[in-house]
């Protein structure tokens, strides 16, 4: 068992919880690793992921990142972007439940999803350019297909976190929410949310 990642049914979907707040919940080689098998053994139940507390998930690990070199970097990097294409390529809905902070390749991850809902409380950031590498893991196209260029080039550029408010302002968001869980929940049934 995972004390990263841990699997609830919710009966008629599947929730993915990243559950390491402490350490805002980094996608590390070894998170990735599970996601992969996770994702590769679905089904066809609509998927939620969601963080716990005031993270949904930071990108990779930076300790990781500090031992990429010249001849492993294409790798990294081609294993993250793996990992969402399958995301993005379910033909169940995925939603990602943006309960707090979503920074880096956790961007990437909500943007291969089909739906993005968030707290009020929910900031967005690719903050790479400001560590001195950009996210290797689909990000830079799939941002500017949902916000535009200009918008994505200044969120690269600037790496300054974006509030839920502005991102719902500039389509990063689908919603904001109180309880992004029963939103999501009900998004999946076909339900409508208010």
């Amino acid at each position: 068992m995972s004390n990263s990642i841990i699997t609830e049914d919710r009966g008629n979907a599947l929730v993915l919880r990243f559950v390491r707040p402490e350490i805002r919940n980094p996608l590390s080689v070894a998170v990735l690793d599970e996601l992969h098998g996770m994702v590769d053994s679905l089904g066809n139940k609509p998927v939620i992921f969601t963080g716990q507390g005031n993270v949904f998930a930071s990108g990779a690990n930076l300790n990781e990142i500090a031992g990429i070199t010249a001849e492993n970097a294409k790798e990294f990097a081609c294993y993250g972007q793996d990992l969402m294409a399958m995301i993005a390529g379910l033909e169940q809905t995925t939603i990602a439940a943006i309960n707090g902070y979503c920074f880096g390749g956790a961007l990437d991850l909500a943007l291969a999803c089909e739906r993005r809902i968030a707290s009020v409380i929910a900031t967005f950031s690719h903050p790479g350019a400001g560590l001195g590498f950009i996210t290797g893991w689909g990000g830079t196209q799939r941002l500017p297909r949902l916000i535009g260029q200009a918008k994505a080039l200044e969120m690269f550029f600037t790496t300054r976190p974006v509030t839920a408010a502005e991102a719902l302002r500039i389509g990063l968001i689908d919603e904001i929410a109180d309880d992004i869980m029963a939103v999501s929940l009900a998004n999946i049934s076909g339900g409508c949310s208010s």
